[in-house]
């Protein structure tokens, strides 16, 4: 009876221990030091890079099909925005900027597969570092340390804005717009991908639903999250937009890439070992926040916005 009783002991005894784990740990966001910190710590330990390759964002997935490679999803994502957003209108040697660039996976292949000149900024010391030293120098690309909320950079200086999954680490969503268009020439086109919540005010959460909006708020450095047609409006209201700003749920291409990030893991255990005992536990510790992004995107409490427009 206690050889049967026994590894269910040390099951709940695990679990118990990555749930404490997981509290202590949690990520609050409360200034953008937060964001800087987190992010630097996930570069600096190197498990996202080594298990998901270059970009830390989600794959595209045609049709909802699972199975793509992980990676070459990713790859995927950024010319499906690219054609989507009609950035490949563009002429070689636009001017490009990738606000939260992380580790200068979307700006290389903007700059070596569309010929942009692409200027990358992130506001984390760790990521332009690395970024730097995976880029070419042959490859337009630079990368700055910069806060999305107060570029450097005189109006209408870029061709095309490009950025990928980092509002949802913004606090103040309209500035965010704000500055990114301020930086966008009239004319100019803006591609932008993020994490929405579905409209909270029209469809109030459940006491679950509002739980995991908490863990998922808080695991990720996430202030806040908004729907999407709050951000299209947001983007359609600002003096410099055209005022035409189209905006779609990429759901069905994206949610695939939350049980890929999963299985990536389980398919280079040894990626992970080769670490140390600790990368296990940081990887480990990820996953009851994939599965509740899992859940929650599935279930339709998130959203995958794309958003499209002219400035």
């Amino acid at each position: 009876m206690f050889e049967l009783f026994f590894p269910f002991f040390l099951l709940v005894l695990f679990f118990i221990f990555l749930c404490i784990f997981w509290r202590i740990n949690a990520r609050k966001y409360i200034s953008s030091d937060t964001v800087a910190s987190a992010y630097d710590a996930w570069t600096q330990d190197k498990l996202l890079e080594r298990l998901w390759g270059e970009h830390i964002h989600l794959g595209f997935y045609p049709s909802g099909k699972k199975n793509i490679d992980f990676r070459k999803a990713k790859v995927q994502f950024v010319h499906e925005l690219v054609r989507w957003s009609g950035l490949d209108k563009l002429p070689k040697g636009s001017r490009i900027l990738d606000v939260g660039c992380g580790i200068g996976g979307s700006s290389r292949i903007l700059a070596e597969h569309y010929g942009f000149n692409v200027t990358g900024i992130t506001i984390s010391p760790a990521q332009v570092k690395r970024a730097r030293e995976l880029t070419p120098n042959w490859l337009n690309c630079n990368f700055q340390v910069m806060d999305a909320l107060d570029l450097k950079f005189e109006d209408g200086s870029f061709d095309a804005v490009w950025s990928v999954e980092a509002g949802a680490h913004m606090n103040d969503k309209t500035r965010y717009a704000d500055e990114m268009l301020r930086t966008l020439r009239p004319g100019g086109y803006l591609a932008l991908a993020d994490w929405n919540s579905r409209d909270l005010e029209l469809y109030p959460p459940s006491f679950f639903e509002n739980l995991v909006l908490k863990q998922l708020l808080e695991q990720w450095v996430h202030p806040q999250f908004i729907s999407i047609n709050e951000f299209r409006n947001i983007l359609r209201s600002n003096k410099n937009s055209s005022g035409r700003v189209i905006s779609e749920n990429w759901n069905s291409y994206t949610n695939p890439s939350w049980y890929a990030s999963i299985f990536e893991g389980i398919r280079r255990p040894l990626t992970i070992l080769s670490l140390g005992p600790l990368a296990l536990v940081k990887s480990i510790r990820e996953i009851p926040t994939i599965l509740l992004m899992n859940w929650a995107f599935r279930k339709g409490l998130m959203e995958f916005g794309v958003y499209k427009c002219r400035g």
